[in-house]
Parts: structure tokens; sequence; C-alpha cells
């Protein structure tokens, strides 16, 4: 018997899943922004700061020497923010490091929209806590409301296994905000859950 005249079952459409909202995004909204409103007296809802942007930068200088740790940090960078990493390259030849321009030397990630406020989650709730001898971050801010800090292993992140860590490499994590000034910069990153010494 043909099957070529049989009627094809109809396509069963899903509904797409529905968006969640980032829980440090709900914070965000429902309380950091409120508190901030009424410690600056903004009129406007609009003038209150918000986070734009995470750059996330591990320089690996010793790439110059073994290729494979531009590899590892990639792979690392790739699990710990759930994107791929952008490989930097030197601009200039600086003969005392053996470095020749384009040589690659480090890899970045610039998180926006839901995953940088899922970064920022898993960095205050468990990337900061794994940390050695921790006493509170620094609260010096960059002169325009933005703040870097910096981690001097890939390991505090849970994504990364231990026995499979290649070489210890550290990162700088620059939070970049629409604050006006370091105050508002820093009740805002305050606010938002970052651990900073008393």
């Amino acid at each position: 018997m043909s099957t070529s005249n049989a009627k094809a079952a109809p396509e069963v459409k899903t509904p797409p899943a529905p968006k969640i909202t980032p829980r440090r995004l709900t914070i965000y909204r429902e309380k950091v922004a409120p508190a901030l409103r009424q410690e600056f007296g903004y009129p406007n809802p609009m003038m209150v700061p918000r986070l734009q942007k995470i750059v996330v930068n591990m320089g690996v200088g010793k790439a110059v020497e073994n290729k494979n740790r531009i590899e590892a940090a990639t792979k690392d960078l790739t699990a710990i923010t759930g994107q791929r990493p952008l490989v930097r390259k030197a601009r200039g030849a600086v003969s005392g490091f053996k470095l020749r321009e384009g040589y690659a030397i480090g890899v970045a990630v610039t998180l926006r929209g839901a995953r940088m406020w899922e970064f920022l989650d898993r960095l205050i709730t468990l990337a900061i806590p794994r940390i050695r001898d921790f006493r509170g971050l620094p609260n010096k801010l960059d002169g325009r409301g933005n703040y870097t800090m910096g981690l001097s292993e890939q390991s505090a992140f849970p994504e990364i296994q231990l026995d499979k860590v290649e070489f210890v490499q550290g990162m700088d994590i620059t939070f970049v905000t629409t604050a006006r000034t370091d105050k508002e910069g820093l009740a805002l990153m305050t606010h938002l859950g970052m651990p900073f010494r008393k």
C-alpha cells in the first residue's frame, strides 16, 4: 500500500517558554532603584543610575611564549560568562617582552542584558564568598561612577573544575554604570549587594 497519499500528522506548535527575569534585575527594580531615588532625590525615575554593561578581561601575557594559554583562557572565560570572548591583540611591539604587534595577549567579554544580571548574581552569591581570606572589596571608583575589581584566579567561579585548570589566571571585572559621580556609583553597587570594605 502506498503511503504517498497519506496525510501528514499536523505539527504541534509548542508555546514559547516564558522569559524569566534575572533575580538581580528584579532586586534592582523593586528595591535598589526606589532606595537610590529616595537617597539622592531624583525627580525623574530615568535619572536613577543603572548598570549598563560588565566587561570581563583576562590579560594573558605569557601567551607570547605559549599559544595554548589563549585557548585555555578562552575556554575558561566562555564557561564563566556563557559568551565566547574576543581575543585581544597587541597594538604595538615591545622588544623587552618579546612582543610583536598583532600577538594575542588577552581575551575579553562584554556582557549586557540578562547575561549581565545573571553574571552579577553569580559573582556576588557564589564567586566572591569563595575567595580565600576575603575582607571586603576596595571601594574606589574611577571618577565617573564605574567600578573595577580584580580576581587573582578563575577558580573562584564554580563553573571552573579545579582538576581541569591548565594554569591559574586572574581577571579584571569592570562595571560600567550610568552614574554621574563616584558617590552615586558606589551607592548603586552597594545596594546591588557588592561586599565593600566597611
